[in-house]
């Protein structure tokens, strides 16, 4: 391996791109000459120097070509034409296949084309058994992941950095907000302790390099299961909720009524209820405002409005035993 001249980005000799994208060498010889597929650079003893984005290429084309497509067709196309190919193949009745649907598939949106090559290798496939892998996005870095739309929303956004900086979790946020809210990951080989620590607390998963394909497999299964489960939680919370059955005239008037009985339960339940109405709706609006922590919002959204719902219940069940009449407005 070697380097270009005045940049970082690392330069792979063909025997390499063959083991990692498992196209045989002279197959890759035939693309370039055929079809144009790589521009490699040479050494001055005319040896080829590929990139990262070749062997990512070259493995999805040999993907696509184990899908049915001919190497003549998609040999001319770019990295993003190739993934948009394989994510959106169809059977001839317009129907996902079965063998590359969309069940049971984790969707990952991937930030570095090492990265990418490695998770759609055969080895990190076969390590990673429960689950198909279905890329949604492969970015080349944070910059172009930031600025650019996903083709899909992921499930999980899988990040590769060389060092961790100040701005990293707030670039990390911009990242995940324009993905839809995914869970995650984040892959890093150098990075003081007090950034990791930020990404811990924000919700993201940050572990060093290097780590094993099999550590990553278990990682990536956490990660879905940490998505799924805000995903359900918030499911399960909304169906529990119900429209506002009081209106904030008639919590007013309760905790303002004087009382026969030395019990403050109808004016506290009454602030509770306004409270946690106050609160469902500022969730509300945070959600509608701004896409980052989308699926947080939702969740809180959703926790506000079911413990306002128990509250209601109780507040009738108080006003039942003291005789004290509600009105009942839905808002």
């Amino acid at each position: 391996m070697s380097k270009n001249e005045g940049d970082h980005t690392t330069l792979l000799k063909i025997g390499t791109v063959s083991q990692r994208s498992g196209v045989p060498a002279a197959t890759l010889r035939v693309w370039e000459a055929r079809y144009g597929t790589f521009s490699p650079a040479k050494t001055k003893g005319q040896h080829r120097l590929y990139s990262d984005d070749d062997v990512l290429r070259a493995t999805l084309i040999r993907r696509l070509i184990d899908q049915g497509h001919a190497a003549s067709s998609i040999g001319r196309l770019g990295t993003p034409a190739l993934n948009a190919l394989l994510l959106n193949r169809r059977t001839a009745n317009g129907s996902p296949s079965q063998s590359e649907g969309d069940d049971g598939a984790v969707s990952i949106a991937i930030v570095g084309l090492a990265l990418a090559t490695r998770i759609a290798s055969k080895k990190f496939t076969l390590t990673f058994q429960s689950h198909r892998v279905n890329i949604t996005d492969v970015f080349a870095d944070v910059a172009h992941a930031a600025a650019s739309d996903p083709q899909r929303t992921p499930e999980i956004l899988l990040v590769k950095l060389n060092s961790l900086h100040a701005t990293t979790p707030l670039d990390l946020h911009t990242m995940a907000a324009r993905c839809g809210g995914p869970q995650v990951i984040v892959l890093y080989n150098f990075g003081p302790e007090h950034i990791v620590e930020s990404l811990k607390c924000s919700g993201m998963l940050a572990r060093r390099e290097p780590i094993s394909d099999s550590d990553l497999s278990e990682l990536i299964q956490s990660a879905r299961s940490m998505h799924t489960g805000l995903e359900s939680g918030h499911s399960a919370l909304a169906a529990q909720m119900r429209p506002p059955q009081y209106s904030e005239e008639t919590l007013a008037r309760v905790a303002a009524m004087p009382l026969t009985v030395v019990c403050e339960c109808p004016r506290h339940v009454a602030e509770i209820i306004s409270q946690l109405g106050s609160f469902e709706q500022y969730s509300k609006e945070c959600l509608n405002a701004s896409k980052e922590d989308v699926q947080l919002h939702a969740y809180l959204s959703s926790v506000a409005g079911s413990a306002r719902t128990l509250f209601e219940r109780a507040l009738q069940v108080i006003a039942d035993h003291e005789g004290i009449e509600l009105r009942q407005e839905g808002i």
